[in-house]
């Protein structure tokens, strides 16, 4: 005797509430990247949220969905972030400093306060961070 086929139905809920709450949580990661080199937060903590926002969208939609809403694939975007790191670190050195020093511009910006090496760090940091988790969760969602 056949059994019947299940039949899964789709969370009409879940997609709606996607739209809503991705662009909300990618801009408080970038919050959170702005405020790190100053305060709480950074790159590794933005990048977490901005990658579960994404995959929220994974969840909601399907992981091809969120392979086309990307403008870059995650295995580049690491290596973006490897070398905006990397970078931050040998401007220091460029300028006769230790690698890895902090240096400031010395007029801040208005929103965005005093930049400098930290901040370039962070970003590279947050492309990692963001890179790595959906590489890994992509690859494990399409599996």
């Amino acid at each position: 005797m056949n059994k019947p086929r299940r039949v899964l139905q789709r969370s009409m809920m879940l997609p709606v509430a996607t739209r809503y709450l991705m662009p909300l949580l990618l801009l408080f990661s970038v919050f959170l990247l702005l405020r790190g080199h100053n305060e709480v937060g950074g790159g590794f903590i933005g990048g977490l949220v901005a990658a579960s926002a994404l995959m929220l969208y994974a969840i909601a939609e399907s992981p091809a969905a969120l392979r086309a809403l990307l403008p870059v694939a995650p295995r580049p975007l690491v290596g973006a972030g490897l070398l905006l790191a990397l970078l931050s670190g040998l401007v220091a050195v460029a300028s006769g400093k230790p690698f890895m020093t902090g240096l400031w511009i010395k007029t801040p910006l208005p929103v965005l306060g005093k930049l400098g090496t930290p901040l370039l760090f962070d970003v590279g940091v947050y492309f990692l961070v963001i890179g790595i988790v959906l590489w890994i969760l992509l690859t494990l969602a399409e599996d």
